[in-house]
């Protein structure tokens, strides 16, 4: 055979195979790859192609390159084949197709497979404006940029609900690229998970390394969480920072976010306690980017709902000013409580804000706007009436309000001392130290005190209004002449003759007052002839018939007054039984007469009128 037959032979075996492949009458295949069509650089990747039963061969090829790429023997049961690249690299990545064939039949070609290798380009930015933390049904902007100057990007949503979008790049004038892409409504009840990867448009397979993932945030309902910093709001640059979120509703994971930032970190709950969730941000050293303002937000593993976010956290990082202010107190650092306290602070560097911080409290600093005077910018921070709670140590620092959380050098600390007082103040401690037990020990020992004295105070006065009844029965029993019960005694006619005195001797015997008086009644002479003595015991009894009899040893000369007499008594009788009704103390009277000496009685009066009897008189006092 000539070599011009041979050669005219082979090129028509090979327009035949050609003919037949393409024109083939098997169903085509299905193609894939694991574990997927979108592999890092130098990770392995496997490529399956799967026919029907009884095949024979399978190949893959790869758009752009001339003849087959792979031919492998199936598998069983001989109705698919596996095409394995155990590095994926640039060259290796895109379009492929694959066929197979029976003994002498080809099948048509498979759907193209997009194999796309990553890390090739450094990663782009994935931001989201204004911010990762969306309200419920609202929208948010994505944003994708590259500083390699990536004409086109790929946003991917991940988890249950997946897309893509590919976007074309926007050249800025800084030679950097980006793309935007507006997402929403924004639900509570879905995550939203996004990544970006760019690329050049004559290479459409070769791809970036994945940006970093953003997760959008819904805030929903549930109980908010509480969000604190050990350290205090105000920290010192360069300072350990750390940020607790604790819940009592006992999530799972918490988030950080911070105001104006992008970033939104994620942390396992632990329980330090039971029915306490706790997650801890350590944020490390402390720099300019650390001065915002934080919220938290917990959620349920097996939920996707967020909770509402915790009331906000304001992080200031003193020393990046430059300048130092100072701290001065009017009328001194010792004051006691309701008086008017100023905390003057002081700076000669231009500032538009000033702070004033309490060591230990857990709320944001005061803020005041300064004065220019003297040659320096001050804030007067004026407290009235000050307690016992404005006692601690006191800084002050300035600012500016176009860097709110950046601060500059603290002041020298100043200590406020103010005595007595409440407890109640602006800027109570947040935990009680053995100063507050001592404190709290002694208000018990001058509550106990004043108590102590105001019942002396009592007892004294219940003691002198005790004396003075006292006084007042007395006064009234030795008085000769009761008013009370119209027992008035009536002199004698005679009395300037009557040489006989009465002398009554009164005796209380009731406990409780105990008084004896030995009062003269009356008396008539300085020289008396005979003296007669009364002898008054009060007791409690009951009247009978209305009239106290006297006793058999009244002497006679007491029952022969004078008839006035006689009816003066008898009057008072009447008085004394109309009373008698109702039960009455009684008084007896034993009178005891007796004759000391007689003299001869001096010559009747010249009048005519016989000499007067003598009279006795008892004037007794009821009670």
């Amino acid at each position: 055979m000539t070599p011009s037959l041979t050669a005219l032979l082979c090129l028509g075996l090979r327009v035949g195979l050609r003919t037949h492949v393409q024109a083939g009458t098997l169903p085509k295949p299905t193609i894939w790859a694991e574990p997927g069509s979108v592999i890092p650089w130098g990770s392995p990747v496997t490529i399956w192609c799967q026919g029907t039963l009884g095949a024979r061969e399978f190949r893959l090829d790869k758009e752009g390159s001339s003849g087959p790429w792979y031919r492998q023997p199936p598998l069983e049961p001989r109705d698919k084949g596996k095409f394995s690249i155990p590095h994926m690299a640039q060259p290796d990545a895109g379009r492929y197709h694959c066929y197979y064939r029976s003994l002498t039949v080809w099948s048509e070609r498979s759907d193209p497979l997009e194999l796309v290798v990553t890390g090739v380009h450094s990663k782009p930015t994935l931001s989201a404006l204004p911010s990762p933390v969306v309200t419920s049904g609202g929208t948010v902007t994505l944003r994708c940029g590259s500083r390699q100057g990536l004409d086109r990007f790929i946003l991917t949503k991940e988890g249950e609900h997946k897309s893509s979008w590919t976007l074309d790049a926007q050249r800025r004038p800084n030679g950097q690229t980006q793309a935007l892409l507006s997402v929403g409504p924004m639900t509570p009840s879905h995550r939203w998970t996004f990544r970006c990867h760019g690329f050049y448009r004559d290479t459409p397979q070769v791809w970036s390394a994945p940006s970093d993932p953003v997760e959008l945030l819904v805030p929903g309902v549930s109980g908010k969480p509480s969000l604190l910093t050990p350290q205090g709001p105000v920290v010192a640059s360069g300072q350990s920072l750390t940020l607790q979120c604790r819940s009592d509703v006992g999530y799972d994971r918490f988030a950080l976010s911070q105001e104006g930032g992008q970033a939104l970190p994620q942390r396992p709950g632990r329980q330090p306690q039971a029915r306490l969730s706790q997650a801890d941000f350590p944020l490390g050293p402390v720099t300019s980017t650390h001065g915002a303002r934080y919220r938290c937000y917990g959620v349920h593993n097996l939920s996707s709902e967020w909770s509402a976010p915790s009331d906000p956290l304001d992080v200031l990082v003193a020393g990046w000013f430059p300048d130092t202010p100072s701290l001065s107190v009017q009328p001194g650092p010792v004051v006691a409580s309701g008086e008017n306290v100023t905390l003057l602070c002081q700076s000669g560097s231009r500032r538009d804000t000033f702070l004033l911080s309490k060591e230990g409290a857990a709320r944001p600093p005061l803020r005041l706007r300064p004065k220019y005077r003297g040659w320096h910018f001050q804030a007067e921070f004026s407290m009235s009436p000050v307690t016992s709670a404005h006692s601690g140590t006191y800084r002050c620092y300035s600012s500016l309000s176009s860097d709110p959380y950046l601060l500059s050098h603290a002041s020298a600390p100043l200590e406020l001392v103010v005595s007595g007082g409440s407890e109640v103040g602006l800027l109570p401690p947040t935990e009680p130290g053995p100063q507050t037990g001592l404190k709290w020990h002694l208000n018990i020992l001058i509550g106990v005190s004043v108590a102590f004295v105001l019942l002396l105070l009592v007892l004294l006065f219940l003691l002198i209004r005790h004396r003075g009844q006292s006084r007042h029965r007395k006064s009234g029993a030795a008085d000769p002449q009761p008013k009370d019960r119209g027992l008035q005694s009536s002199s004698c006619p005679a009395a300037a003759t009557q040489d006989q005195a009465l002398y009554a001797a009164v005796k209380d015997t009731q406990p409780e007052e105990g008084v004896q008086l030995d009062q003269p009644l009356n008396r008539r002479d300085a020289d008396p002839q005979e003296g007669t003595y009364a002898q008054v015991n009060h007791s409690r009894s009951r009247l009978r018939q209305g009239v106290a009899t006297s006793p058999s040893s009244l002497s006679g000369r007491l029952l022969d007054t004078k008839d006035r007499q006689a009816e003066e008594d008898g009057q008072r009788d009447s008085q004394w039984a109309a009373a008698s009704e109702a039960p009455q103390d009684v008084t007896y009277a034993q009178l005891n007469h007796s004759t000391f000496r007689r003299e001869t009685a001096p010559p009747a009066p010249q009048s005519g009128e016989p000499p007067a009897e003598p009279s006795v008189y008892a004037a007794l006092a009821v009670r």
